[in-house]
């Protein structure tokens, strides 16, 4: 009886929320479902656990500088510039690295920090100047780039030391077994436990909160899914350490969002920036934030990439590179009129896009299909965004 009622509340809590615009992660879920259903029609070999593997390395580099356009997203604003300031970092690092034999933290260090002072440049001309961040970060595309060539210099591709462990990181290196099934655990824990505590936290408010069967429902759920996962991919390589270090990003940055004052402020920035003001939030400080962690977030993708293809070139970061980034956050459900999406957005959404890119080539359909179909499913996205707008505007006008 009591789980009937418990389901019956959270289905009806789920159909207000459809019904009132709030559609979440749940376009981006059906769709993807669609794509992998596709694709596996048409070849059997695309859910092998072969190329799920591979899948989850492509989506590291690219779906970290994702999450950093997720960020200005939130805000709403856009930076156009991510794919060469990922590909300036790459060659800093290569150069760096091999030619001025740097030590490899060093020289991470050096790359990540060219990220943060481009993002704190864009704060500083968006705030003093009040520069439409669409020009300042246009502007920043081509000069980075410049950039990018002149530091490279005549030769303009450097192989990093295979035996380099920031290579080898993102190519060979991924968790044995026992510890992908052990980090499940924990995750699912962790999860339980926040439910938990958040619960605690509502009752004692004397608000709604879940039932304990509720949560260890959604806990042994999302359990039983994770140990899934890790026992399918460990079929094949297993969980690859790369992709593992961007899933610590997202939670890492879903975490800022949602459990502190600066992510608050984000969202609220994101909703009015004057109602923001009027509360006290210092906004210039929130636009500073978010542009110097999407440079630094375009950097470190910049470097994974590098270290995942071995090397640094000139057409690193060039490409889709750009487009994919920013439409991997928009597709994962990131609004672009600023104040709603979450960290999550660049999962999903660079699994999307990944999986499309990942389907297609195994059809030995180039790159041209692609593009386009990865054009209509942006679109498609935009489209749910300025729909869900309509409804909880419609819904808040009732």
């Amino acid at each position: 009886m009591l789980s009937a009622g418990a389901l019956r509340r959270g289905v009806d809590v789920v159909v207000a929320r459809v019904r009132g615009g709030d559609l979440g992660s749940l376009p981006v879920v059906v769709g993807l479902v669609l794509i992998w259903t596709i694709f596996q029609t048409l070849n059997p070999v695309f859910l092998s656990s072969r190329n799920l593997v591979n899948l989850t390395m492509q989506c590291a580099a690219i779906g970290t500088i994702a999450l950093g356009v997720v960020l200005v997203l939130l805000v709403g604003e856009i930076d156009l510039s991510v794919g060469s300031v990922s590909g300036l970092a790459a060659a800093i690092l290569a150069v760096t690295l091999v030619e001025w034999r740097w030590n490899t933290v060093l020289a991470i260090l050096a790359a990540m920090a060219a990220g943060l002072l481009v993002g704190l440049l864009y704060g500083f001309l968006y705030t003093k100047f009040g520069l439409p961040s669409f020009v300042i970060t246009l502007a920043g595309l081509l000069g980075f780039l410049g950039l990018q060539l002149q530091v490279l210099g005549g030769t303009g591709s450097i192989n990093l030391p295979f035996d380099s462990w920031i290579v080898q990181f993102a190519q060979q290196m991924f968790l044995p077994g026992w510890a992908s099934y052990a980090a499940a655990a924990l995750t699912a824990a962790a999860y339980g436990w926040v439910l938990l505590r958040r619960a605690r936290r509502r009752l004692a408010a004397n608000l709604d909160s879940q039932s304990p069967l509720v949560i260890g429902l959604r806990t042994g759920g999302l359990l039983v899914f994770l140990e899934a996962v890790a026992w399918y991919l460990n079929l094949s390589r297993g969980v690859g350490l790369m992709f593992l270090f961007f899933l610590l990003l997202v939670v890492a940055t879903n975490i800022a969002l949602t459990r502190t004052r600066w992510g608050r402020a984000v969202y609220a920035v994101g909703g009015s920036e004057e109602a923001a003001r009027r509360a006290g939030i210092r906004v210039r400080r929130i636009y500073y934030s978010v542009f110097a962690l999407c440079s630094m977030f375009a950097a470190v993708g910049g470097i994974l990439a590098a270290a995942w293809l071995g090397s640094a070139n000139q057409s690193s970061g060039g490409g889709d590179t750009n487009l994919n980034a920013i439409a991997a956050a928009v597709i994962g459900g990131t609004s672009l009129f600023g104040g709603r999406g979450s960290a999550f957005s660049a999962l999903l959404g660079i699994i999307v896009i990944q999986s499309v890119s990942s389907g297609l080539t195994l059809l030995n359909l180039d790159s041209s299909v692609r593009f386009m179909v990865t054009g209509v499913v942006l679109a498609l996205a935009v489209i749910v965004d300025a729909l869900s707008r309509k409804t909880r505007a419609a819904t808040g006008r009732a």
